[in-house]
């Protein structure tokens, strides 16, 4: 396959990440040339995919929201449109938009040492279907498309599924035509979707019924944040987005912090708000999680409408294991059937790390879990290469802007010093621990397709944005990074400072 098109970085992914790692591209690296790829037809990843009743954050905008562009809507707790709509307006307005090559997807990405490049295996997607191969070199490769599996969901295997006479629904993938009205749905999860679904079918369905293995800690909040409101009204915009930002920051990692430094204090004071939103006798039973808050992710209720819908006896509520389809809807291990037209499964998410991408380095297929993640962002023996990873107790944006302000940082350091390549080296030996501390069912399945933190230093993940921010991008970069000079072999990959790249091009 002949050599395709050169660009300095390729960052992978349209959606929150992505545009923002472009953003900081066009601002702090203004020299350098960069193509953002995007499998699916449109920005917005997550946002654009995701489009099930009720879809929305589960952490506030303003934090959620790029410190750039301040968020200027109603809403704390934001709908999954506006979101889409919003990324997609910020790719608008910078330029952003005529970067994004959509419907390309990267099918295999290889280092070559000798060249100080990647080549990248493209498979690009027509209208009608066709797929054609294709291939482009870069310098510096950004993974931005997250680490869930948009092509799959995690689908236990139901016994008995193929008997059921009604309406089997995965929420990664709802049908446009579904119409619940009237309809006796039943979902089968505990965690966010379960959540966010809930309140929003409960409006139109005859009844809802939220099936459960076990419960989830679920917190309700305001949808829109009064305070901020008042703040927006006295200061210029931008200023007014810094103060709520970090009004937020603030009180996110005040929340993660006690109740895991108190996770016995924590538990008596969420199950005692719990006992205030439903009927008491309902708290032991099926919202009573048997671990501590946050060992798994908080789910949300926006002004308590998942409390709300089960008050009004819209929404109820089962704690019990599914035993197996029948006809007319679900048997259950303890002997009761639930009667279902429709069941919505939303029964988790499946990961692939960095967009599934298999990563070669001279030849040698990379396997991630031997790795070691450097500042969360880039990853030991794999040279030019960082991955946008959010936190998982805050905003994702928080960690993923902090990580396209370092790799141009990075880039800025590579060019002080004439280098072609660059890559983390560990100081010693360190004591590998999982990426993502927390013990939720996706995360322990996927847990091993996924890179080491270490138990030191930048090789740490901490979940402390406030910490992150002070630390990140003040480490003197030598320490630990491995700087190469240009190769001797002459190709446009050999560019690293701006006059060398237009050189290069020139050529």
């Amino acid at each position: 396959m002949p050599a395709g098109p050169h660009v300095d970085v390729v960052v992978v992914g349209a959606g929150l990440s992505g545009i923002g790692a472009a953003y900081r591209l066009e601002t702090e690296c203004p020299g350098r040339t960069y193509a953002v790829l995007e499998a699916r037809d449109a920005i917005g990843g997550t946002w654009d995919l995701f489009r099930y009743p009720g879809i929305r954050s589960d952490s506030d905008f303003f934090t959620l929201s790029y410190p750039f562009r301040p968020w200027s809507g109603r809403g704390s707790i934001v709908e999954g449109e506006q979101i889409r709509r919003y990324v997609a307006d910020t790719a608008r307005e910078h330029g952003i938009d005529r970067h994004i090559r959509f419907q390309t997807s990267v099918v295999g990405a290889a280092w070559s040492g000798e060249r100080a490049c990647w080549t990248l295996t493209l498979q690009k997607t027509a209208a009608d279907g066709s797929t054609r191969a294709s291939t482009m070199t870069c310098s510096f490769l950004y993974a931005c498309a997250g680490y869930y599996d948009y092509d799959r969901a995690h689908q236990p295997d139901f016994p008995g599924q193929s008997d059921f006479a009604g309406t089997v629904v995965v929420p990664q993938f709802w049908p446009d035509d579904l119409d619940v009205t009237g309809r006796r749905v039943v979902i089968i999860g505990s965690g966010a979707t379960a959540v966010t679904l809930a309140p929003s079918l409960a409006g139109t369905a005859g009844h809802v019924t939220v099936l459960q293995r076990s419960p989830s800690w679920i917190g309700a909040v305001p949808a829109e944040d009064a305070l901020a409101d008042r703040i927006r009204r006295v200061l210029p915009a931008g200023l007014a987005h810094r103060v709520i930002r970090g009004k937020n920051i603030v009180r996110q990692q005040a929340v993660y912090a006690f109740c895991t430094r108190w996770p016995g204090l924590a538990r008596r004071l969420l199950l005692g708000l719990t006992a205030k939103a439903v009927d008491p006798t309902l708290v032991e039973t099926h919202f009573t999680p048997a671990y501590d808050p946050w060992e798994q992710r908080f789910c949300v209720a926006p002004d308590g409408d998942f409390f709300r819908a089960i008050r009004r006896g819209r929404v109820e509520m089962v704690t019990d294991h599914v035993d197996r389809f029948v006809p007319e809807g679900i048997r259950l291990a303890s002997g009761r059937v639930l009667e279902a037209d429709v069941v919505v499964t939303a029964t988790g998410l499946r990961m692939v790390p960095f967009g599934g991408i298999p990563l070669t380095v001279d030849g040698e297929p990379v396997d991630l879990h031997e790795r070691f993640v450097w500042q969360g962002a880039m990853l030991t023996g794999v040279p030019n290469f960082a991955v946008a990873v959010g936190y998982v107790n805050a905003s994702w944006t928080l960690r993923a802007d902090l990580t396209s302000r370092l790799v141009c940082k990075v880039l800025g350091e590579m060019d002080r010093r004439g280098a072609a390549s660059v890559v983390p080296v560990p100081d010693g030996p360190l004591r590998p621990q999982p990426l993502l501390p927390l013990s939720s069912g996706y995360i322990r399945r996927a847990q091993e397709q996924f890179p080491q933190q270490g138990d030191r230093g930048p090789w740490r993940v901490r979940q402390n944005y406030l910490l992150d921010a002070a630390l990140t991008l003040r480490r003197d970069l030598g320490r630990t990074l491995r700087f190469a000079p240009v190769p001797g072999s002459a190709s446009p990959a050999r560019a690293v400072s701006p006059a060398a790249r237009a050189t290069a091009r020139g050529r």
